[in-house]
């Protein structure tokens, strides 16, 4: 493994998920608490310093250890999570869709904003800026890759927050219960077996990517 080309990828993507996850989580929070739970405020975990959202082992150790493993072909990681008490929620069974929501939708805003960024450096012409470039393109990817994987629908992740809170009460939604303790790893067998990729990730990626270039259409045009 060339330790230049690690030392390269992490320079460029450090920024990009700093904010990313910081915001991702911050945002569960910041929306736990408005519809009535204040566990995560309280912790001080509403926060915009990434120290208190950086995982040791999830968000430094595993992606580092996947590189190298996989030469970069394979990355995974995750912050720390948010503490949320649904039964402190207004109305738990629907607010805990909203707080839910509120992670990925924070990323899909970054990776806009980052797309506006990538625009405007290349329209004013700092082509030779290759790095902040770069970096620009790697924030859109990043929240793009946040954003679809936290919406597949299974606990733990975000999806599957959603999932459980439009079905209905009963077997479907005790089942997902049960489910949530092994949802790990079988998340992760799904993402190692390709099925993740090939049937979520690259389908709603590409309607994430389609939506952006949409909605920066007109700045684009600014500059040409």
């Amino acid at each position: 493994m060339d330790i230049s080309n690690l030392i390269q990828t992490v320079s460029i993507y450090a920024l990009p998920v700093l904010f990313a996850i910081t915001i991702h989580e911050a945002a569960h929070g910041y929306v736990a608490r408005y519809f009535g739970d204040d566990t995560a405020w309280m912790l001080g975990r509403v926060t915009l310093n990434p120290l208190k959202h950086i995982d040791p082992v999830g968000t430094i150790l595993m992606p580092l250890m996947l590189y190298f493993a996989t030469s970069g072909a394979f990355l995974f990681g995750y912050a720390k999570p948010v503490p949320v008490h649904f039964g402190n929620l207004r109305n738990p069974k629907r607010d805990m869709i909203w707080v839910a929501l509120a992670g990925p939708a924070s990323n899909f805003v970054q990776a806009i904003l980052w797309a506006v960024l990538l625009v405007v450096l290349a329209g004013s012409g700092v082509e030779r800026e290759n790095f902040f470039l770069r970096m620009a393109q790697g924030g859109v990817l990043v929240n793009l890759v946040m954003w679809a994987f936290n919406l597949f629908p299974l606990p733990p992740l975000d999806g599957g927050r959603v999932l459980a809170g439009l079905l209905p009460h009963g077997n479907a939604q005790n089942l997902l219960a049960r489910v949530e303790p092994f949802g790990f790893f079988i998340v992760m067998a799904l993402v190692l077996a390709g099925i993740v990729s090939t049937y979520w990730l690259s389908p709603l990626m590409a309607v994430g990517y389609s939506v952006i270039r949409t909605v920066i259409g007109p700045l684009a045009a600014l500059f040409r």
